[in-house]
């Protein structure tokens, strides 16, 4: 790599670390609240997410003031539009954003695995939320209208498509950018939200009694700890997506293979669930079962978990109110994305490896070659995965700069990337 492209610095996070410390902060605090009373319902996990919610929210806007950001397309100097212009845009914008809310219930209502356990709890909240939400977006929608740098966007556009206008080339492309985006929001936010009550049950349940003399209940302990900030954090993550947050949703991925590599990755269309053709686990004992009689093995192989596990729940709290799959909400270069491209999927499929011991099973060798084997190709979904994410996010010129000061700075960056080749010897004249 050409020196001279390199960063001297690695580019600022578009997230600071305090928001997603916040959050962990305030799930915390329920979390100890809610054991010590034993509030282990889907509710009190509800609880939860405002619990993480609020102290984010804070910190963005009192800490950060992220609603001055210059990224938010909002500009606060200017005198806001008369409210005769915002109402023209606003309206058909509110058009095109009530028609995509339908067009993504119709989705839930023929889905058929939203409507069992856990979807069916997604279904039950986002039922209640929709009458509030459609009465708040009418304000929001007017507000932002007389602020917003370039009102004209995919959903405004959406809206003049339904109310019969003819779409030019840019208004095509901005509604189908609307519709990607809104399809990532719709798909991510129901199984996140079906997750929670699992998560939180299993977290209140604990008895950390058994943790001191147990490293195989130590290590599940704080796994399924670190799993519920994961999904709590991410799941803030997709309902909080505003503009005056910063955390709107600047684009979601274009490209057919990189939603072909997420949602296989995902019900109802994963491809790793029991039976399907990357299921890596028929013979399995598990690492607590082939290291039982090895207690010293045991505990390394359990805090190895358990330090991933903590990567991976660090890559997810970096991301403050912008996770999400499959969009560009701000480049993280802070936390674990100062070390790896893609800590959390480094640190999953690792997990994988060290809690399945694939070449370990119950029946033959043949079937120790075949989980390894099919193992590998789940990492290679993730290794797909990452290289799609990067296509996307190489648009932003920010990215870029970042993914440089990686190839040259980055720990495990350079620790897995290819020694370049050896000067061609010039020929004298």
């Amino acid at each position: 790599m050409d020196q001279h492209l390199v960063p001297a610095a690695r580019p600022r996070s578009a997230v600071s670390p305090g928001v997603g410390y916040a959050g962990v902060a305030g799930l915390g605090l329920w979390a100890v609240v809610a054991h010590h009373h034993g509030l282990d319902g889907p509710y009190a996990a509800l609880v939860a997410l405002l619990a993480a919610a609020i102290p984010m929210l804070g910190w963005s806007l009192l800490v950060d003031r992220v609603h001055r950001n210059l990224t938010t397309g909002i500009d606060w100097s200017a005198p806001p539009r008369p409210w005769r212009e915002a109402l023209d845009t606003g309206l058909v914008k509110l058009a095109g954003l009530w028609t995509t809310w339908g067009l993504i219930g119709f989705a839930y209502a023929i889905g058929r695995w939203y409507w069992h356990p856990p979807g069916l709890f997604a279904m039950q909240v986002l039922a209640t939320l929709l009458p509030i939400a459609g009465v708040l977006s009418i304000p929001y929608i007017l507000w932002i209208e007389r602020r917003i740098v370039q009102p004209r966007d995919g959903c405004w556009q959406f809206g003049r498509l339904l109310l019969g206008h003819e779409l030019d080339a840019d208004g095509r492309e901005a509604v189908w950018g609307h519709a990607r985006a809104w399809a990532v929001k719709g798909f991510f936010t129901a199984f996140m939200l079906g997750a929670m009550p699992g998560n939180w049950n299993q977290v209140m349940t604990i008895d950390p009694a058994k943790w001191w003399s147990d490293p195989v209940a130590l290590g599940g302990g704080l796994v399924a700890v670190m799993f519920l900030v994961d999904v709590t954090i991410a799941t803030v993550g997709y309902l909080a997506t505003f503009r005056p947050l910063d955390s709107h949703i600047r684009s979601a991925n274009p490209y057919a293979a990189a939603w072909t590599a997420a949602l296989i990755c995902y019900p109802p269309f994963s491809m790793m669930n029991a039976g399907g053709p990357l299921d890596y686990s028929p013979g399995l004992g598990h690492y607590d079962h082939w290291l039982a009689g090895h207690p010293l093995l045991l505990a390394i192989d359990a805090f190895a978990l358990i330090a991933l596990t903590g990567i991976y729940a660090w890559a997810t709290i970096a991301f403050g109110l912008r996770f999400s799959n499959l969009t560009h909400r701000g480049i993280l270069t802070h936390g674990p994305y100062a070390w790896s491209k893609h800590p959390a999927y480094l640190a999953k499929n690792l997990f994988w490896w060290c809690f399945a011991l694939p070449f370990l099973t119950t029946g033959d060798w043949t079937d120790g070659v075949r989980n390894c084997t099919i193992l590998a190709l789940v990492n290679a979904v993730y290794w797909w995965r990452a290289k799609t994410e990067e296509r996307h996010l190489s648009a932003d010129p920010v990215y870029v700069a970042y993914a440089r000061w990686m190839a040259a700075h980055g720990p495990v960056t350079r620790m897995l990337a290819r020694p370049a080749p050896p000067p061609t010897p010039v020929a004298a004249e």
